[in-house]
């Protein structure tokens, strides 16, 4: 929902559909936020939150059988329309492991929603996430974040109850989107935000790990304390930071305070953003506007589509790590919930390629690749009615993580 509804698309002279419906969003961009794909650990493209290099995938040596063995199959209802299955597969390369969750959103009480801690920046264990909502059956991490700093998500985060949380402008815009009506969808959502008294200063970011270079980016509680100096990459000079209550400016400073409780609407500049901020007086009047399309309910931020209309979109066919993603399966309707352990010695991983070709051997038409690493975790209710951790994080125990997806019933 845009805050104070509707005036950043009527400012910026657009509309819901026209930002909602754009081309897969080609991938974080390397100007972006800290801790995007462009990063490297070594020499390999960064594909994980925690940036550990992936095994390079080879094939078993001669004389193996390259033909696939599936075995270790468990499989049994979490609650009407929701399913559970694990299972191992033996390939040319090894094992690993796979765990699945089906979601029939046609079933009545069964929904999804997105799943954060208290405040945008907190973490916390999956499970822990998990369980402030009520009706939990199961669940997965979510999406990238700023692992070595703030603990943010990079991506764009809505839920159902406090509406829109957080997103970037130019980059992590990749989503899986729930709208109103129910339907489905994985693509770019671009967060639009404006300043009425300001239409020219241009805002990239709202509660995001970090403001982009020479831009402005937006504060609010949701965020939680103030970060000082880590949203602008450790950037002191030519910094500006503005404190807007009820419409009107109430503070400026060259400062940047940290572990300050937010009250009202703090907009933190950079460079040509911090000068003009600095346009903005005390007492003056700023109609700050930010927002999604209004047409979504539920939004969880990944990274890269691993499949538009069943054709693979991704190409690296080398690094292996543990993963997570989600698909749809538009002939059923179904929402599918995936993690691969990786990093051990039962499991060893998936690279992008395989892990879009799995998605599509379950049914996905479309889907996304969320963080995978250490991050990977799928959770779910024991046979006595208790949420667990069902797969095998691979730093050993649950890994703090600011976000996930529940799987909800009742």
């Amino acid at each position: 929902m845009l805050s104070r509804i509707g005036l950043a698309c009527v400012a910026l002279g657009l509309t819901a559909v026209s930002l909602a419906i754009l081309p897969d969003d080609p991938g974080p961009d390397p100007s972006g936020d800290r801790g995007s794909l462009s990063g490297r650990s070594g020499d390999q493209p960064r594909q994980t939150s925690d940036g550990l290099p992936g095994e390079i995938a080879r094939d078993l040596r001669p004389g193996v059988s390259t033909r696939p063995r599936v075995s270790g199959v468990r499989e049994r209802t979490l609650a009407p329309g929701v399913s559970y299955r694990r299972w191992d597969r033996t390939d040319r390369r090894g094992r690993f492991r796979s765990y699945l969750v089906t979601v029939d959103l046609a079933k009545k009480g069964v929904r999804l929603d997105y799943a954060t801690g208290s405040t945008v920046a907190s973490r916390g264990a999956l499970t822990a996430l998990l369980r402030r909502d009520e009706g939990v059956v199961a669940g997965i991490n979510g999406g990238f974040f700023d692992i070595d700093d703030t603990g943010a998500p990079l991506g764009v985060g809505r839920d159902r109850e406090r509406g829109f949380l957080h997103a970037a402008k130019y980059t992590w815009k990749n989503t899986f989107t729930i709208a109103r009506d129910g339907t489905t969808r994985i693509g770019p959502v671009t967060m639009q935000a404006s300043i009425a008294e300001r239409p020219m200063l241009e805002i990239t970011n709202v509660n995001s790990p970090r403001v982009r270079e020479g831009r402005v980016g937006i504060y609010t509680r949701a965020w939680g304390r103030t970060s000082g100096y880590s949203v602008t990459d450790g950037q002191r000079r030519n910094v500006r930071m503005v404190v807007v209550r009820d419409g009107v400016v109430v503070s400026r400073s060259t400062r940047l305070p940290r572990d300050r409780r937010i009250r009202g609407t703090v907009l933190i500049g950079r460079g040509p953003g911090a000068e003009q901020l600095a346009r903005l007086r005390v007492g003056a009047p700023a109609t700050v506007a930010w927002g999604i399309p209004e047409s979504y309910d539920v939004a969880l931020g990944g990274e890269s589509v691993l499949l538009r209309q069943g054709r693979v979109r991704v190409s690296d066919d080398v690094y292996l790590h543990p993963r997570t993603a989600i698909g749809i399966d538009r002939d059923t309707g179904r929402i599918l919930l995936l993690v691969v352990d990786g990093r051990q010695d039962h499991s060893r991983g998936l690279t992008m390629v395989e892990l879009a070709r799995l998605m599509r051997r379950l049914g996905a038409e479309t889907a996304l690749n969320l963080d995978g690493g250490g991050s990977s975790t799928l959770a779910g209710l024991t046979g006595a009615g208790r949420l667990r951790v069902l797969s095998s994080p691979s730093d050993g125990a649950q890994r703090p993580i600011p976000d996930g997806l529940a799987v909800l019933v009742g």
